[in-house]
């Protein structure tokens, strides 16, 4: 079945569509790769100067945020210093001090002293209710009063207000150095005294700054549900777990929201604080994302406005290729002898010179061929014996007419096409996978089989095929087809002549003794088991003195048949010479093999024959033995057997023998 191809499907298999379609996607792939080529570089550009303005922001900040941390701690050193000066003051002069220092109140929310218990001794602005709390489980104070330092302290939830703070704390010493107590500042996280600076940061839509304790806490983030929210180790990326442990720079890195961000890290080394400058990536790549959107709209017009002029300098290229197809089409069909092309195109009349010079060629082979395909048509139909030839799977592509005339058919396309179903069944399998093996391997075919000839008549057959080759390459086959049913019924006659006795039609001595060496194979292969029978005729020599030979031959005869009736059909009776008779049992016990010699012995002694009206008779002396253990040779068995009907001869005749054991 044949589809037709549309006419759009054509066009764009064409030589001018391939042509077009590969402009075209050399176009679009040169635009791809300019316009990959140009993310690339500006994405690169603006990831170096997104690193260098988070760099930047993230510097101000931590200088920014030192500078507040230092002046703040700053600030307590000097009021644990004028603290200090006033020798034994009790705990109304520093509640006064504290007073009288209200202004650093700008910087903190809650001024406090402590002793060197860890009670809260003073605290600025008052709250008598909170004085004497116990503050010695703080880590801040633990961490002053172990250490002699100032310490800034994690965030943690004020017991007085439960609002996030962080504690700024300074030790007090006396002039020993003796531990006094602690000074501290509280600052709290949601206010506006220490991160004012970060509110005001600007970094696009989505840019942030963070600050982080080195617990992982968070102490600012534009988002107040942030602020304590101390970051899982299954959420802090490879940069941030370094910032975490001091380290400062810029990395790209997964963000909250599952986007990608760049990240610029510094340290706040007084507090212990990390700053974090965020920017996300899309936020950063939104300039360019724009450029390309802008670029894209402009490649729609200049893809409409190229297509046409490119078509155009296609057709007017490709005009006298189109002329040159439609010539070559003309010759084909008969209308021109060759083609004659004006162009400038050098290669295209290189291209009509080489055609026209083939077109010679090809008309000289032509007609050469179609001479050499008449002289062997006329050969093939004019020989005769049967010919045919195959292609290389085997299919018949020629039968000559003496071949169809053998088959029986009388048209060639219906022999060449049923000539296999019409083998004989027994030769048929065989035949066929021979006739595939050779063909599909290239090697010759020689073999003998039958063949019912359409009709009825059974013939045999021989067939030779070799392979043809060009160069190395299987073409085919050719082959002959003999009739050889005349010579296969003159071997099988003679055959049989050379194994049969021409008087009785039984076997001979060679015939029987081949049986004989077949059954004894068996028997040593597979223990099958197998009897001899050997007899001679009693009182066979009156008939041929008296009766003449005629007389003899006749009740020879009637003695053949008459075994061959008491025997089985698979037993082998055979006569083998004069009146010596044998009969081989295959597959048989000697237990049965004794019932019929004894049934053979009834059966011959009652046949007779006349002559001038007188009746003559005979009798058996037969042996019988059964392969044994041991046996080697038929001559054995034979020895036994023979030996078996001479003791029924000395006997009194008329009987048989049986061979039982090796003292028989």
């Amino acid at each position: 079945m044949r589809f037709s191809v549309p006419h759009y499907a054509r066009h764009a298999l064409s030589l001018k569509g391939r042509l077009m379609l590969g402009l075209v996607a050399t176009w679009l792939v040169v635009m791809a790769l300019l316009l990959a080529f140009g993310w690339r570089t500006g994405d690169a550009l603006l990831e170096t100067s997104s690193n260098t303005h988070l760099r930047y922001e993230a510097g101000l900040i931590a200088d920014d945020l030192t500078h507040q941390v230092q002046s703040r701690l700053g600030a307590l050193e000097r009021l644990g210093a004028e603290l200090d000066d006033e020798h034994g003051a009790g705990e109304a002069t520093v509640q006064d001090q504290l007073h009288r220092n209200g202004a650093l109140l700008e910087w903190f929310d809650w001024l406090v002293v402590m002793g060197a218990d860890g009670r809260l001794a003073a605290m600025w602005p008052e709250k008598t209710d909170s004085l004497g709390a116990d503050l010695s489980f703080r880590d801040y104070f633990r961490q002053v009063r172990d250490f002699r330092q100032p310490y800034v302290s994690e965030p943690f939830v004020s017991f007085m207000s439960d609002i996030p703070m962080v504690m700024f704390t300074v030790p007090r010493l006396d002039a020993q150095g003796h531990f006094l107590g602690v000074i501290g500042g509280a600052i709290r996280l949601n206010g506006d005294r220490l991160f004012r600076r970060l509110d005001r940061l600007r970094l696009g839509e989505r840019g942030y700054a963070s600050v982080m304790s080195v617990g992982g806490t968070y102490l600012y983030h534009p988002e107040d549900d942030q602020v304590l929210r101390t970051m899982p180790e299954d959420e802090l990326s490879d940069a941030r777990s370094l910032a975490l442990l001091g380290w400062e720079g810029e990395a790209r890195e997964p963000l909250a929201d599952h986007g990608i961000g760049y990240r610029a890290y510094r340290q706040i080394w007084p507090a212990n604080w990390i700053v974090s400058v965020t920017l996300p990536r899309d936020q950063v790549m939104a300039p360019l994302a724009g450029w390309a959107r802008r670029l894209g709209w402009w490649f729609v017009p200049v893809a409409c406005l190229l297509l046409p002029m490119i078509g155009w300098v296609l057709w007017l290229t490709l005009r006298p290729l189109m002329r040159l197809e439609r010539q070559i089409e003309q010759v084909g069909r008969g209308l021109r002898n060759r083609v004659t092309l004006k162009t400038r195109m050098h290669e295209l009349q290189q291209v009509a010179e080489t055609f026209n010079r083939v077109e010679v060629e090809r008309s000289q082979a032509l007609i050469s061929l179609q001479q050499r395909q008449a002289f062997l048509d006329a050969t093939l139909a004019s020989s005769p014996v049967g010919m045919f030839v195959t292609d290389t799977a085997g299919n018949m592509t020629y039968m000559n007419p003496v071949l169809v005339e053998l088959t029986g058919f009388t048209l060639a396309d219906d022999a060449k096409r049923e000539w296999a179903a019409y083998v004989h069944p027994d030769d048929r399998d065989t035949l066929m996978e021979l006739w595939h093996y050779r063909m599909a391997s290239g090697e010759s075919l020689k073999q003998q089989f039958r063949y019912c000839r359409l009709g009825g008549e059974t013939l045999w057959l021989e067939v030779h095929a070799g392979p043809v080759a060009n160069g190395g390459e299987a073409l085919g086959f050719v082959g002959t087809v003999k009739d050889i049913t005349a010579r296969r019924e003159e071997e099988a006659l003679r055959q049989w002549e050379a194994e049969h006795d021409p008087l009785t039609g039984l076997l001979n001595r060679r015939g029987f003794e081949r049986r004989l060496e077949e059954a004894l194979a068996d028997w040593r292969k597979t223990g099958t088991p197998s009897s001899l029978i050997l007899f001679d005729l009693d009182h066979f020599k009156p008939i041929n003195d008296e009766g003449g030979h005629a007389l003899g031959d006749e009740m020879l005869k009637r003695i053949a048949q008459v075994i061959a009736w008491e025997v089985r059909g698979s037993d082998h009776v055979a006569r083998q010479g004069g009146d010596e008779f044998a009969v081989l049992l295959p597959s048989c016990t000697p237990q049965h093999a004794e019932k019929i010699a004894r049934t053979l012995v009834d059966a011959v002694g009652s046949v007779d024959v006349q002559h001038e009206g007188r009746t003559y008779r005979v009798t058996l002396s037969l042996g019988l033995t059964s392969f044994r253990e041991g046996d080697q040779r038929i001559a054995a068995v034979i020895e036994r057997a023979d030996a078996a009907s001479y003791r029924a001869k000395r006997e009194g005749r008329n009987r048989a023998v049986i061979c039982h054991g090796a003292s028989d």
